[in-house]
């Protein structure tokens, strides 16, 4: 799976694949009816997602319990759907069955959820859920052979802890890519358990669906944080924005039919209610394949195949050529009479045409800098629309849209120029420095993975013909993580008021900000200078990991220092690590040259 497919995957994301236990059937039938046939078929592996995503604390043995009480459930109302208990919504029972199980809300500390109903016990569910998993223990590894062996003995609790230890560890990953990225992983453990080197297969086959899992993450994560700080409108945006570029002969009538199936799916998804979210997903899918004429071209083939491939069909299908008949520009908006009356008629209704006119006319750009131009747009119209001659005024929109693109294009050829000049290891560097100026706030494992995210997505995207709009839509997706999904979150107050007063603006409010002067450091080092042996033993991979780590938390202690002094104490770092490595006695050598490092960082 290429990098550059990713790119436009992540962006193009709600189509995913059923997996596991769908049956494989054509499209034409009911749909709803294969839906319902799949949730009743994988209640195991929904409740695992959903217990697993609302309590990450709970053991595997509690999941169990769980799955066996939710099966129950299952059965009864199968038997007989008219019980009472069988009306709930699924969700509505599931939580009520986490909380019924005993000992476990004061054990977690969600009790206050329990004793609320409806919507405020799920939003409750929701805010309790913890984006930072530095409490969870490392990921269990299992030797290959040992693995292949436990896959063979039982694959059904073998794959139960598999999807049990990914939910925990991804909160608000929606459940159909959990399904996908757990059939994939049954895929690839079948493979490489036939392979004589099983240990470099799984090594192989792994990573394309970690960066699977990665990217529609961040992409999910990002959509929602949106949803819940700036409410379904700039939901909308985004999905007209994407839609409309990857559709551009939709008509916008059809376009705003199908928004209504795409913006609905959300309110499941983010919340974390895990069956209305595949319910939802699969909506949309029928959707995009009942209406494939007036939509597309491009995935005739797609909707031909059965149902569990042909969501990602749809993903990688390319963008639909654009109508033959479509002007460069759109001249309604800019050049007719009458712009400011047909606003005022129906506002919303208005700028999201205009949103869809423009995004359908400009594949190249970016979803955040088409977000942009629409609200240099509204801003233009509230300006001239109070105006003596409205006209003449909303005719430099064309000018303001461009002066608004070439602003984003230089911070991301900026951006580059960094990319190309430092390399990968001194780029991290860069902005582990940058970012824990910005939020020290955050915990040393969110800086590190904010800092290889921003990496990731330059050398993904820095070599390519689309440039600009993979650097700004994945670098987007990276201010998504910071600024986190919960409109709760706080981190300092500049920070909070890029990450909350306006989305599409919020890389260049970023862009101007400087360390945060709030902040208050440690009064001790807490350890940062004391180094031992165990180092010579790291792997190069764990070592680089620890660099990270030293770096971020020597910003955290000495937020003052320039960057220049920061990298000099870094590679004093490094130069310690190799020369007490190479000595007689490491933990000797560390013993002299630790105190050396910290006595250089207070005289700094």
């Amino acid at each position: 799976m290429k990098q550059l497919k990713l790119t436009g995957f992540v962006i193009f994301f709600f189509f995913l694949t059923e997996s596991l236990t769908l049956p494989t059937q054509p499209q034409d039938v009911d749909d709803v009816r294969i839906t319902q046939k799949f949730i009743e078929d994988n209640v195991g592996y929904i409740t695992i997602i959903a217990f697993a995503q609302y309590i990450q604390e709970a053991s595997f043995e509690e999941v169990e319990m769980l799955v066996k009480t939710m099966a129950e459930y299952r059965d009864k109302c199968l038997a007989d759907r008219t019980r009472p208990e069988c009306s709930k919504l699924t969700n509505e029972v599931l939580l009520e069955n986490i909380c019924a199980m005993e000992g476990l809300p004061q054990k977690y500390n969600f009790s206050h959820c329990c004793r609320k109903v409806d919507f405020e016990r799920r939003l409750c569910f929701f805010h309790n859920k913890k984006a930072d998993i530095g409490f969870l223990p490392p990921l269990p590894t299992l030797d290959p052979e040992e693995k292949c062996q436990t896959y063979k003995n039982n694959r059904e609790s073998f794959l139960n802890n598999y999807i049990y230890e990914v939910s925990r560890r991804n909160p608000f990953v929606f459940a159909p890519t959990l399904l996908t990225v757990a059939a994939r992983f049954e895929e690839m453990t079948k493979t490489c358990c036939e392979e004589q080197e099983k240990a470099n297969c799984f090594q192989t086959k792994a990573e394309p669906f970690i960066y699977y899992l990665k990217a529609l993450s961040s992409y999910q994560k990002n959509v929602c944080g949106a949803l819940m700080k700036f409410g379904p409108q700039i939901l909308q945006s985004i999905n007209i924005a994407i839609l409309s570029q990857k559709f551009p002969k939709i008509g916008f009538k059809q376009l705003t039919s199908l928004l209504e199936d795409v913006s609905s799916k959300y309110d499941g998804c983010c919340e974390g209610d895990v069956v209305q979210c595949i319910r939802g997903r699969s909506k949309v899918m029928s959707h995009i394949c009942s209406k494939q004429d007036s939509i597309s071209s491009k995935i005739k083939d797609c909707c031909e195949k059965n149902i569990p491939v042909r969501g990602e069909c749809i993903i990688y299908s390319n963008k639909d050529d654009r109508p033959n008949d479509l002007s460069l520009r759109e001249a309604k908006f800019i050049e007719s009479d009458n712009v400011c009356e047909k606003r005022d008629a129906d506002q919303a209704n208005f700028m999201a045409e205009f949103l869809y006119e423009y995004s359908r006319r400009h594949p190249e750009l970016s979803t955040p800098e088409l977000l942009r131009i629409a609200k240099v747009y509204e801003d233009l119209l509230k300006e001239c629309c109070n105006m003596e001659n409205p006209p003449e005024c909303y005719r430099r929109a064309e000018n303001r849209f461009n002066e608004t693109t070439e602003k984003s294009l230089k911070i991301v050829q900026r951006e580059c120029e960094h990319f190309q000049n430092l390399g990968k290891d001194d780029l991290k560097y860069h902005y582990l420095i940058n970012l824990t100026k910005l939020a020290p706030q955050l915990s040393t494992e969110e800086l590190t993975f904010l800092g290889k995210e921003m990496v990731i997505a330059l050398t993904t995207c820095c070599t390519l013909s689309e440039e600009f709009a993979c650097v700004d839509n994945l670098m987007d997706l990276v201010l998504g993580e910071l600024c986190g999904i919960n409109e709760n979150r706080n981190i300092n107050p500049a920070v909070d008021h890029c990450c909350k007063t306006n989305f599409a603006f919020r890389r260049s409010c970023f862009e101007s900000l400087e360390a945060d002067k709030t902040y208050v450091p440690p009064s001790t080092s807490q350890g940062l200078f004391t180094f031992h042996a165990d180092l010579c033993q790291a792997h190069n991979e764990e070592l680089q990991r620890k660099k990270d780590r030293f770096l971020v938390n020597l910003v955290k202690l000495k937020p003052e220092l320039a960057g220049e002094e920061l990298w000099s104490l870094l590679a004093d770092f490094t130069t310690v690590v190799e020369k007490c490595c190479k000595a007689q006695e490491p933990e000797a050598c560390f013993k002299e040259e630790s105190p050396k490092l910290a006595a250089k960082s207070q005289a700094a």
